[in-house]
């Protein structure tokens, strides 16, 4: 397999390293708290399910479906952004259904990518976003995920200095893994630069709703002008807890959003018509579930926070997202992330995310899941809590292994 060229550029995946371990402890009988994979545990709202239901019943919606998405779900999603960005979409030509935010990525990039193409992609991020556009011939560049000074002096490097110039930028916030969060003002400042050196936008905002602090995270689409260099991806798995569903959305520019239509319509004829029907029945009657899913994950956000404080493990507090970017405990920063991810299966029963996984950068954290409900989290916590108070012991018997090698 490893001679295969588009094999060979992708790195071996480090979740399952700890993936292979937590099914060998869970074998052994072990309890394992799972904060690794972003897979929400709530159940997807009744009313939806019944709709599903409903559609699933009419043998017409067996047949093969439409690869951009039935037309009264593109409506619906045109609608969502009209209601809660203010943003008005053309959902013949601005909006494609998607079998997830993922596959939108992945198949965005097959359609804009030459080889050698170089994308600026934000370091730590999301996998797909990186190894997308890899998977299609792409040089990518890592840049700074602080939407700040540093981000800006990282696209200036990277126009001045990369050959071929730059023809992509993604965006992700609030972020996947870090949890931040970008202003309006800062994409007002993205869209300029972008416009100014030809560069393509594409912005995840996969967690749209799943917010704590303050006001609503703002689409990049409401900043004027940027729909004709950007396309906004969006996900109904976090908002409606449909994560199996495989249910997502392109948006904006009509020039991109055709050019992922064309190529999806070789790929696949879309959703099953029935999931399609009920995500639209989603978003034009469920805000309700919207809300009560991001009360859970608040209750959760600060159940983890002030636990694992108590365990004497900081961790700051999430404004967005269903994750929390956890510094590494300082006696074990030197391990990284990987190892360090390790001794949390074997020592404390906990599974977490090494951050390597999300970039070379993200390598001093962990990402924690807010998956598990309060009562785990905090049982979580206590185990936590008596691994650290065996650090140096157990510090001990990692490096007497690692001598013995």
């Amino acid at each position: 397999m490893d001679d295969f060229h588009k094999i060979r550029r992708l790195p071996p995946y480090v979740f399952e390293q700890v993936n292979r371990l937590k099914a060998s402890a869970r074998a052994g009988g072990a309890d394992i708290i799972d904060l690794g994979m972003g897979n929400p545990d709530l159940p997807t709202p009744q009313a939806i399910v019944d709709k599903l239901c409903e559609a699933v019943q009419d043998p017409s919606t067996h047949r093969y479906s439409a690869s951009k998405g039935i037309q009264g779900l593109r409506k619906a999603q045109a609608k969502y952004y009209a209601r809660r960005f203010g943003v008005k979409l053309n959902p013949d030509t601005q909006v494609v259904a998607t079998l997830g935010s993922k596959e939108g990525f992945a198949n965005m990039a097959q359609a804009i990518t030459a080889p050698g193409d170089v994308v600026l992609v934000p370091n730590p991020t999301y996998p797909i976003h990186s190894f997308g556009f890899i998977m299609s011939g792409a040089v990518v560049r890592s840049i700074s995920n602080e939407p700040d000074d540093t981000f800006f002096a990282a696209l200036d490097r990277a126009v001045r200095h990369s050959i071929p110039s730059p023809t992509a930028l993604i965006l992700n916030y609030p972020s996947n893994p870090t949890a931040t969060l970008a202003s309006l003002e800062f994409y007002r400042e993205v869209v300029k630069f972008a416009k100014k050196h030809d560069i393509i936008i594409l912005s995840d905002l996969a967690y749209s709703e799943i917010y704590f602090d303050g006001e609503a995270p703002p689409s990049i689409l409401q900043v004027p002008g940027a729909m004709d260099i950007a396309v906004e991806f969006t996900s109904m798995s976090k908002t409606y807890s449909m994560p199996g569903w495989r249910m997502g959305f392109a948006v904006g520019n009509e020039r991109l959003v055709s050019a992922l239509t064309r190529v999806k319509s070789y790929l696949d004829y879309g959703a099953f018509t029935p999931i399609q029907v009920a995500a639209a029945f989603a978003l034009n009657t469920q805000d309700d579930a919207i809300e009560d899913a991001r009360s859970v994950y608040r209750r959760r956000r600060d159940a983890l926070v002030d636990s694992f404080s108590r365990a004497g493990w900081d961790i700051p507090s999430p404004p967005a997202t269903m994750f929390a970017w956890a510094p590494i405990p300082e006696k074990f920063k030197h391990l990284g992330s990987l190892e360090f991810s390790k001794l949390l299966i074997e020592k404390a029963d906990v599974a977490v995310s090494p951050g390597v996984g999300f970039g070379e950068f993200g390598d001093d954290h962990v990402r924690i899941a807010i998956v598990e409900n309060e009562q785990r989290i905090r049982q979580a916590a206590r185990n936590i809590k008596r691994f650290l108070a065996s650090a140096d012991e157990t510090l001990h018997n990692v490096i007497s292994i690692a001598d013995h090698r």
